[in-house]
């Protein structure tokens, strides 16, 4: 097995929250690669991060408050503005020599695509693979998100995700697929920007929950760094389209988002109902992945067969290739080729 290059790219956007669970005037404090980061959205409705932790003292600045303007520690009142800028030193008083505006905590770019919340924790987002957008659906908002925590670093979470051979076992159900239903599959791969497309087609006959969107839909998938898989599908007119994004919290649990979209009107009042299997779906994968790290505690030599596990391959490859044309200050050169893969599932 390919090494994987160690740390989660920092150059990269990743996903940090859906966007509805930060109300106007409130803050939420997550830990995001492995640092302490403070989102808050303010009372016009933008959205902005901060490094949790107050200068001063060091103590967490969600542990303050926040009045839809400005961040006030708690432990000595010092106030910070959406740009990280220090306003207010209370301590102070008339005639001593500080400006305050000089001290600073350090901040996220953050933006708001789709109504998902993404951050960049590096230099120069100029550089970096765009934030993903869902096509054909214009600035509307997800209808249907769910947020499940996966014990694992990212490079593990992603190859879970994206392996096309484990669906028969990992996700076995009557509403899915079976044991039984195991048939060989072929797909042309094709390269895209910052990762792979697994090109339009008809969705295998052996994947029952396709049936519901009625017709005959097609679907695409494409991978991107630093790990955000879009499968669009479409339907005659209609549309329905994932956005799964995984983030790494820490060097030990990763955080994966997953989004839909539709234009189905009729799907609205089953939303519940995709719910509990969107929900089932996700917790397969977390579940197998956390089997998983009992294994992996023991640093086995780990196996990358093809075709079944080319993408993890074309995975590490693009990781690899990204972090060093970073380091060289050249071109990102995707190194996937067109190709046709084979498996069974």
């Amino acid at each position: 097995m390919e090494e994987n290059g160690a740390a989660p790219l920092r150059e990269a956007w990743y996903y940090a929250l859906p966007g509805h669970r930060l109300k106007r005037g409130t803050m939420l404090a997550k830990t995001l690669l492995g640092e302490p980061v403070l989102l808050c959205r303010d009372a016009a409705g933008a959205v902005f991060a901060l490094r949790d932790i107050c200068p001063h003292r060091g103590i967490p600045l969600s542990c303050g408050s926040f009045d839809g303007k400005e961040v006030e520690c708690c432990y000595h009142g010092w106030r910070f503005a959406g740009d990280g800028r220090c306003t207010a030193i209370p301590s102070l008083v008339p005639g001593q020599k500080l400006d305050s505006e000089k001290i600073r905590v350090a901040t996220y770019p953050a933006r708001e695509v789709q109504g998902n919340i993404w951050l960049y924790f590096g230099t120069d987002p100029a550089r970096a693979p765009e934030i993903p957008v869902v096509a054909g659906i214009g600035d509307r908002t997800y209808s249907l998100v769910e947020t499940v925590r996966f014990e694992g670093d990212i490079d593990h979470a992603v190859v879970g995700l994206m392996d096309p051979a484990h669906g028969p076992f990992v996700h076995r159900s009557w509403w899915w697929r079976s044991r039984r239903s195991i048939h060989q599959k072929e797909k042309e791969f094709a390269p895209s920007p910052w990762g792979f497309t697994m090109v339009r087609h008809r969705p295998s006959k052996n994947s029952k929950a396709y049936k519901i969107l009625g017709g005959t839909p097609e679907t695409e998938i494409a991978f991107r760094l630093p790990g955000v898989r879009i499968e669009q599908i479409t339907a005659g007119r209609h549309i329905l389209c994932n956005l799964t994004a995984v983030t790494p919290l820490d060097d030990g649990a990763t955080e994966v988002n997953h989004a839909i979209y539709w234009t189905m009107p009729w799907l609205n009042p089953l939303r519940p109902l995709l719910r509990l299997f969107v929900r089932a779906f996700l917790h397969q994968d977390r579940d197998v992945v956390a089997k998983q790290q009992i294994g992996l505690r023991h640093a086995p030599q780990l196996l990358l067969i093809s075709d079944a596990d080319t993408q993890a391959r074309w995975y590490y490859r693009l990781k690899q290739e990204y972090a060093r044309a970073r380091a060289e200050h050249r071109d990102f050169v995707n190194p996937v080729k067109p190709r046709r893969l084979r498996w069974q599932s």
